[in-house]
């Protein structure tokens, strides 16, 4: 069964953010009132199932002139693996977005080095966006804007 998450799930999403940063061989420097807080505020959102999660974030895209879901992280544990369960995340993030902001797209970033979830999400329908090249602003630049 998939749900959507509360604050009460905070834990359980820490631990599932942990394990795909695991798997990913990521560092992971978020902190469990980091989760809390985000979960709290409606900044973050998430779909819970026993054996995988999907985060996500609604956005507006003026390109489109619709809102979307950005989903950050998406992760299925090896037990589950193989069983449409990320297919099964995802859907329920388009449920859950669609119901509450009228989302009618989703958006996710793949790894270069990650051939497996790059089939997935193609087989999906996923496309890239040969025009887009993602940026991240942060530390002393963020500061000096």
């Amino acid at each position: 069964m998939i749900r959507a998450a509360t604050v009460e799930d905070a834990a359980r999403v820490m631990a599932g953010l942990q394990a795909l940063a695991a798997d990913m061989g990521d560092p992971f420097r978020t902190t469990g009132a980091q989760v809390a807080t985000a979960l709290a505020s409606g900044a973050i959102r998430a779909e819970l199932a026993d054996h995988g999660l999907a985060l996500w974030s609604p956005f507006l895209s003026t390109t489109r002139g619709r809102i979307g879901a950005y989903v950050s992280d998406l992760w299925v544990g090896a037990e589950a693996r193989g069983q449409g369960l990320g297919r099964q995340l995802l859907a329920a993030v388009r449920n859950r977005a669609e119901a509450e902001f009228g989302a009618s797209f989703l958006r996710l970033a793949v790894y270069d080095d990650n051939p497996r979830a790059r089939v997935f999400y193609d087989r999906l329908g996923f496309t890239p966006k040969a025009d887009e090249i993602w940026l991240t602003l942060e530390g002393a630049a963020l500061e000096a804007v």
